[in-house]
């Protein structure tokens, strides 16, 4: 593994229930458990919008190289479940929801739309990739 492939987040809890996750570029995201009145993402919700955003990101370079686009919203959701397995969610999907203005690079944009989104799914988006080919996770505890 080279210093390029390795990705990490640090994060550091702020109060009960509230957590800071900051990457090694200085970025940070706050999140939460979700309490009543909480409006923070959930890592659930951080996990959808990573499935969501990972795909976005790669659909947006393919299309926006031959139009802006006039809308470009993606849905990502799942049902959450506790079985023999565990807490986990089922019925992962992503739903991409973009639209063009008129226009020949416009067609070219519509017309890759479906090719860019099969790929990214299939190929390139490292999030989705990973869910469902599955990787181990390990946890454990630095030595004090």
């Amino acid at each position: 593994m080279t210093d390029n492939s390795l990705r990490s987040v640090t994060v550091e809890r702020t109060s009960t229930g509230h957590f800071v996750a900051t990457n090694a570029r200085g970025g940070s995201v706050s999140f939460g458990t979700g309490a009543a009145g909480d409006t923070e993402f959930t890592p659930v919700e951080l996990l959808l919008a990573a499935l969501g955003g990972c795909t976005a990101v790669d659909v947006d370079i393919a299309t926006t190289r031959h139009a802006e686009p006039t809308s470009f919203t993606v849905a990502a959701s799942g049902t959450k479940v506790d079985d023999g397995l565990g807490n986990r969610l089922t019925d992962l999907a992503v739903t991409f929801h973009v639209t063009f203005p008129d226009g020949e690079g416009a067609e070219r944009a519509r017309a890759i739309l479906p090719r860019a989104v099969k790929t990214s799914h299939d190929r390139l988006c490292t999030v989705s990739r990973t869910v469902e080919t599955g990787t181990p996770v390990t946890a454990t505890i630095a030595d004090a």
